[in-house]
C-alpha cells in the first residue's frame, strides 16, 4: 500500500494538490477532508433563471500556467474561452466613464487617461506626481499612490479596482503583497510612473492575449472535473468533515475529524492544509506558536454575490461593456456588476432561449459591519436600483435572483502581510511532512492559488518515501467508498 497523504480542505487549492498528488504518484492512499457540503471552496455554481452560472470565481488570469496543465490533463482545453472583447468601466459621480487607459490596477504611467473620473484640477496633480522617499518598510497603497499622485486617484480609481479584487481598504492593503510589481519602485523612492510604464505593452507591438480565461459554462466546471478526477484515481473526498485537530506521530501526522464525542483520526505520512487563514492557525497551534499567531493575525473580508435573471426587455439598447466597478467614496450599496451575458457568449447563448440577461452585483468591503446584515431581499432590490441608477433607466424586478454570500471569504493583504506569510513559511518548512496552500498566501486569485497547491505538491513529494510496503489499513475513519464523495453522515 502507497504512501498516505490528507489533504485538508476542498477549495480549489486542495482539489489541484490532490490531483496532483495523485496522479504523480497513483501509489498514494490519498483523502481529502472537507468541512462544506461539496467541493470547490469559491467556485460555485447555482441555477438563475434556468441557467447555470457562477457566483464565486468565474476566471482565470491567461498566464496561468498552472490552469493551462489542468485543462488539459482534465480534457477542457476546448471549453477554454476568452471573454468578449468589451471594455468595463467606472460608475462614479453619477455617470458611467471607460476604465482609464494607461494605469497598472489604476495606478497611472505617464500617459494616463484619467480624464472623465477625475476632474481637470485632479488630473493636474497627477501630472506632477511626486517622489517619497525610499523605505525598506512596507506601505499601504494608499499611502504610496496618494502621497504620489493626490487623493483622487486613490479613490476613483484605484480603490474600486483593488476592492474588486480583494473587498479591500487601500488604506489598509500592502503595496509589497497586493502590487508586489510596483513594490521596487515604492521601496527605492522611484517614481511610480516609470515603474507602471515598463510593466505597460509597447504600443507598437502586437495584441496581447485578453488577460483572463475562463471556461465554456463557468469556472466551477474546472472544480467539479478536478472532484471527478481525484475519485477516479482512486482519492476520497469526505465533506462535511472538518478538521479539528493536528499532531505529530512517530511515523508522520495525524489529523481527526468528527465530533468530541466520536472523533476520527486519520493517519498519514504527510499533510497538506489547504484551509483559510483561521482554521490553519488552529491546526498548527501546538507545532509552531508563530506561524499560528501570523495567520490569525489576517483579516478577512465578507462579501455577497447577487446574480440577477432579468427580462430580455430590460437591455431595450446594448449594455455598455462588460460591467463597471463602484468607488466607495460614492457610497452606493454595491462595488462592481457584471454584465454576464454580454461578457460571456456562453452564457448569452443560454440567456437567449431562456428570453432573460443576466447580471451579477457585487456588495461588501472589509469593515462593512451593515451591508450583509440586511435579508437576501434588500440585497437583490439595493443591486437592481444601483444597476438601473448606473445604465439610467429603471429596471424591471428580475425573473429570478440568488445572493450567494461568502462570510470571511476573502483574506486581506494589509501592511505587512508579506512579512507574515514569510514566518508562517518558514516555521512550515521546520516541519516535515507538512505543506499549506491557499488563498492566505501569494494571491486571492484562481492562479495564484493554483501556484501555492504546486509547491505545495512539490514540498509533499519531496518528504514522501519513494515506496511503500505498509500492509497495514487506511486512516482510521469508518468511510468505505473508494471512488466516490461521501459525507460524515453517510459513513456513520
Amino acid at each position: 500500500m502507497g504512501a498516505r497523504v490528507v489533504v485538508v480542505g476542498g477549495g480549489m487549492a486542495g482539489l489541484a494538490a490532490a490531483h496532483d498528488l495523485l496522479r504523480t504518484r497513483p501509489d498514494l492512499d490519498l483523502v481529502l477532508l472537507d468541512g462544506s457540503d461539496r467541493p470547490g471552496g469559491k467556485a460555485r455554481r447555482v441555477e438563475v433563471g434556468g441557467i447555470g452560472i457562477d457566483v464565486g470565481a468565474e476566471s482565470v488570469l491567461t498566464s496561468s500556467t498552472h490552469a493551462a496543465r489542468l485543462a488539459d490533463e482534465l480534457g477542457l482545453r476546448e471549453r477554454l474561452v476568452h471573454p468578449e472583447p468589451v471594455a468595463a468601466a467606472l460608475w462614479t459621480r453619477g455617470a458611467l466613464h471607460p476604465m482609464p487607459a494607461g494605469t497598472f490596477m489604476g495606478v497611472p504611467g505617464s500617459s494616463a487617461a484619467l480624464a472623465g473620473p477625475l476632474t481637470d484640477d485632479e488630473v493636474a496633480r497627477t501630472a506632477a506626481p511626486r517622489v517619497p522617499a525610499a523605505s525598506e518598510d512596507d506601505r499601504s497603497i494608499a499611502d504610496a499612490v496618494g502621497a504620489t499622485f493626490g487623493p483622487a486617484v486613490v479613490d476613483r480609481v484605484v480603490e474600486p479596482i483593488l476592492g474588486g479584487v480583494y473587498a479591500g481598504r487601500v488604506e489598509q492593503l500592502s503595496v509589497q503583497a497586493a502590487m508586489p510589481a510596483l513594490w521596487p519602485a515604492v521601496r527605492d523612492g522611484a517614481p511610480l510612473s516609470t515603474a507602471v510604464d515598463a510593466l505597460l505593452p509597447d504600443p507598437s507591438d502586437p495584441p496581447r492575449p485578453p488577460r483572463l480565461i475562463g471556461l465554456d459554462g463557468g469556472i466551477t466546471t474546472l472544480a467539479e472535473h478536478l472532484t471527478a478526477a481525484i475519485t477516479a484515481a482512486g482519492g476520497r473526498i469526505l465533506t462535511g468533515t472538518l478538521a479539528r485537530e493536528l499532531h505529530r506521530t512517530p511515523t508522520g501526522w495525524r489529523v481527526v475529524s468528527g465530533p468530541t464525542t466520536d472523533p476520527v483520526a486519520h493517519d498519514a505520512d504527510a499533510v497538506v492544509l489547504a484551509t483559510p487563514a483561521a482554521p490553519t492557525a488552529w491546526l498548527l497551534t501546538e507545532h509552531s506558536p508563530d506561524a499560528s499567531r501570523a495567520l490569525a493575525a489576517i483579516e478577512h473580508a465578507s462579501m455577497a454575490v447577487v446574480a440577477l435573471a432579468l427580462p430580455r426587455t430590460a437591455a431595450t439598447t446594448a449594455l455598455p461593456g462588460s460591467g463597471f466597478l463602484v468607488p466607495a467614496v460614492d457610497g452606493r450599496a454595491i462595488k462592481a456588476a457584471t454584465f454576464i451575458t454580454a461578457k460571456w457568449a456562453w452564457a448569452e447563448r443560454e440567456a437567449a432561449r431562456q428570453d432573460v440577461i443576466l447580471v451579477r452585483a457585487s456588495m461588501g468591503r472589509a469593515g462593512d459591519v451593515t451591508t450583509l446584515q440586511r435579508d437576501d431581499g434588500d440585497l437583490v432590490r439595493d443591486a437592481v436600483a444601483d444597476i438601473g441608477a448606473a445604465l439610467g433607466r429603471d429596471l424591471p424586478d428580475p425573473v429570478d435572483a440568488h445572493v450567494q454570500r461568502w462570510g470571511g471569504g476573502l483574506p486581506q493583504y494589509t501592511v505587512g502581510h508579506r512579512d507574515r506569510i514569510d514566518r508562517v513559511r518558514a516555521a512550515v518548512a521546520d516541519l516535515p511532512g507538512l505543506e499549506v496552500a491557499g488563498a492566505a498566501y501569494d494571491g486571492v486569485g484562481i492562479a495564484a492559488v493554483l501556484g501555492t497547491a504546486d509547491q505545495a505538491v512539490r514540498g509533499v513529494l519531496d518528504a514522501l518515501p519513494a515506496t511503500s510496503d505498509r500492509t497495514t489499513a487506511t486512516p482510521t475513519t469508518t468511510a468505505t467508498a473508494t471512488t466516490a464523495i461521501t459525507t460524515t453522515e453517510e459513513t456513520r
